[in-house]
């Protein structure tokens, strides 16, 4: 009765209704709204990803014909390369010490400036601005801020010692081997903590207000709150930059190229300035290539790690 009454008053039935439902034609209008980005991606990305993973299989210097060595770039690089060995643990070192003082100096600021405090929007500019400057000349200018013979940091250095009577040497910033690899994470963590700061602090504004009065109630002071409460629940923001960051350390590169080349005796330089260098230096594009697929493999390795051990001790908020 329904059904002919529906019929009769001229109201489509459900059988025949199809808006919001996948049609098979609609795949080749789908696959033909996605084909200049696969066009793209297949020309800029992959074919390039493959090309230069057959590369590696080969020698070659750009003028010559390639010629086949099979895994003969790997060997060389990972039992008889000893500067690879060198820029390996450089790279290494510049990771285990840039992104754990990133982390903790901008989640460290982001909790000062999440204080309500006057001209907040200043602040978070004023800190920010690094961020969005050109990395070479920012580095031309801390060459001239640690020059040992006429610059800023120095000029501190003897100040200190004048006023204290201490016999305190300034460091040679960019000349040393000890100093050099220092200089490069001062200019890095400075140009890279805003962006930390500005990710923690739109995280902190995201904790529950409530967290926190509950804690107050139960007795938690202060540093106890940041433990207990702020550090777990901004635990995923903190994943999310160990990643990212993690890998940006492991492809450093402007820094350490404009401000030290590498040296001095090579205590400064990276994979990236180590591939840089076999390929358009010494023309070994074979090993360069070998070089970036060996720090694809490690950047993958410990990408996969953090994200396996982030189930122990991220904690994601869920709803009721």
């Amino acid at each position: 009765m329904s059904a002919a009454s529906s019929k009769s008053s001229g109201t489509p039935s459900n059988k025949g209704f199809r808006f919001g439902k996948w049609r098979p034609g609609q795949q080749n209008e789908a696959y033909l709204f996605l084909l200049p980005s696969l066009i793209g991606f297949a020309f800029f990305v992959l074919i390039p990803i493959i090309g230069a993973f057959a590369l590696s299989f080969f020698d070659w210097n750009l003028i010559s014909p390639a010629k086949f060595v099979g895994v003969d770039n790997y060997k060389q690089l990972l039992f008889q390369d000893a500067v690879f060995r060198k820029v390996l643990g450089n790279t290494f070192y510049y990771a285990v010490t840039i992104v754990p003082l990133q982390l903790i100096l901008g989640l460290v600021m982001a909790v000062a400036l999440n204080q309500g405090i006057r001209g907040l929007e200043l602040y978070r500019l004023i800190y920010f601005m690094p961020v969005i400057t050109n990395i070479v000349a920012v580095a031309i200018v801390f060459q001239w801020l640690l020059n040992r013979d006429f610059g800023v940091a120095n000029a501190w250095v003897w100040q200190l010692a004048d006023a204290t009577g201490w016999h305190i040497a300034p460091p040679d910033w960019l000349n040393s081997s000890f100093w050099a690899k220092p200089a490069v994470i001062i200019l890095t963590l400075w140009k890279n903590i805003g962006f930390t700061m500005v990710i923690y602090l739109a995280a902190l504004q995201g904790v529950p207000e409530s967290l926190y009065d509950a804690a107050k109630v139960d007795g938690a002071t202060g540093s106890q709150r940041f433990r207990f409460v702020t550090i777990p629940m901004v635990s995923a923001t903190t994943f999310f930059l160990v990643v990212i960051q993690m890998i940006g350390a492991f492809q450093l590169f402007a820094e350490p190229f404009v401000m030290t080349r590498g040296g001095p005796a090579q205590a400064s330089l990276t994979i990236v300035m180590y591939i840089y260098q076999n390929a358009f230096e010494f023309g070994r594009m074979g090993k360069a290539t070998a070089l970036a697929w060996i720090l694809f493999a490690i950047i993958f390795i410990f990408t996969l790690i953090q994200t396996r051990l982030q189930r122990r001790w991220v904690h994601y908020e869920t709803g009721d």
